[in-house]
């Protein structure tokens, strides 16, 4: 699903970088930029799963609340260090042209980052709450998804009440946020605008930017952290079986999660279809109605979106091409943050492969396929190559030696 993110977001960067002239107001461009509305939604969605199998690990770990929010928390501030990190790279390989505002643009790493520490906190408190409601610790049967939280005083084997209720919780909470940031957008944007914040800090939450209003191009928490929460949600659906029991077999743990994402995937119908139908409908919650950009429907729509493209995805790996061997999208998706970061450079930065809104469609498209091909191989030398089994001072000295810099003694 990160290698279809890749891919999504490698064709909406490579169009809209270097078509130029007639090739700009063509059907061509305007579906290539409906393309590029997912990868971002993808990659958030993804964090917040990725973030529920992190945070289930350390529950059968028996690590306390506090420890788990702490992990979680470095990894989300980690994140958003590599955010700024990134903007302050692009700073300065734009140096002399760029402004000096762009060191403070809201991108999409920066609002994963903040994300996940958003979601490190719900998870603690719930986790929290679970401990304090159930005693000093919590334990079930060996075997079991949810084994830990502090240990103590052990439950009996067929009580698993207050692990129900922990993950429903946490599901509970998740789903809340989602509504929270989905309802409170459009206010934010409009007639709840906290102007009095000084605008990088306002940015942030509806992406003004220094430019005075909401800009569509930046991601701001509001509503994007909502795909984060929604992925959260899901991962926990996911990862727990306290509904089902404990899955001895390999088998009934693939049979169940089959399930699962094809109940996800009718959801996400479902979604859709109620989404279009309240679109549709001459009943509006807010006095401005902005469908693409702060809209709960089409929140709730790409929701739907991706929900079905996570059961496309494990029917792809399970059934589809991916079985056949080696699978290019798998490979992305193994290093989507090294592709995203390196891509940006060879598209719109000073080393792009190709004139800037100078080519045709055709023109263009090879260099889609340019970049495709270089990030898999880039990706392939990333997790191919063992780097720290090689010796790079020997590896050093040995080429210092042959070229002439160090004489032999």
């Amino acid at each position: 699903m990160r290698g279809l993110a890749c891919l999504l977001m490698f064709q909406t960067h490579c169009y809209d970088a270097w078509l130029g002239g007639a090739a700009r107001n063509t059907r061509f461009l305007k579906g290539s930029q409906l393309l590029g509305t997912l990868p971002a939604p993808i990659f958030l969605f993804l964090a917040g799963v990725s973030f529920a199998l992190v945070a289930d690990k350390m529950i059968r770990k028996h690590l306390t609340p506090a420890e788990i929010t702490r992990t979680l928390l470095r990894r989300g501030v980690e994140i958003l260090a590599f955010g700024l990190l990134f903007r302050l790279q692009e700073f300065v390989i734009a140096w002399g042209w760029a402004p000096w505002s762009d060191l403070l643009r809201v991108d999409v790493l920066n609002i994963i980052g903040l994300s996940m520490i958003l979601m490190a906190l719900c998870c603690g408190a719930v986790l929290k709450l679970c401990a304090d409601t159930d005693g000093p610790g919590l334990r079930v049967q060996p075997g079991g998804l949810y084994q830990g939280m502090p240990s103590g005083k052990a439950r009996t084997a067929g009580n698993k009440h207050g692990f129900s209720r922990c993950t429903f919780g946490l599901v509970a909470a998740c789903i809340a946020a989602v509504a929270l940031f989905a309802f409170l957008t459009p206010p934010l944007y409009t007639t709840w605008r906290l102007t009095w914040l000084p605008w990088p800090i306002e940015s942030y939450i509806d992406g003004c930017h220094n430019l005075g209003s909401p800009q569509p191009w930046l991601f701001p928490l509001f509503p994007w952290a909502a795909f984060a929460f929604a992925g959260l949600a899901a991962g926990f659906i996911l990862f727990s079986d306290v509904l089902s029991g404990n899955l001895a077999t390999r088998d009934d743990r693939e049979s169940r999660s089959a399930t699962i994402l094809a109940l996800f995937a009718v959801t996400g119908a479902a979604a859709i279809v109620a989404a279009r139908q309240l679109d549709y409908s001459s009943f509006h919650l807010y006095s401005t109605y902005d469908y693409w950009h702060t809209s709960p429907n089409f929140l709730m729509m790409r929701v739907g979106m991706l929900l079905l493209i996570a059961f496309a995805s494990y029917a792809w790996c399970r059934r589809g091409l991916a079985t056949w061997g080696f699978s290019p999208l798998i490979q992305l998706g193994q290093t989507s943050l090294l592709a995203y970061w390196v891509h940006i450079e060879f598209v719109y930065g000073r080393f792009s492969l190709l004139p800037k809104r100078a080519e045709s469609i055709l023109g263009a498209s090879r260099g889609l396929l340019e970049i495709f091909v270089f990030m898999l191989l880039l990706s392939l030398v990333r997790t191919k190559v063992d780097w720290k089994r090689i010796d790079w001072k020997k590896r050093v000295m040995s080429w210092k030696k042959t070229s002439g810099w160090v004489q032999p003694a």
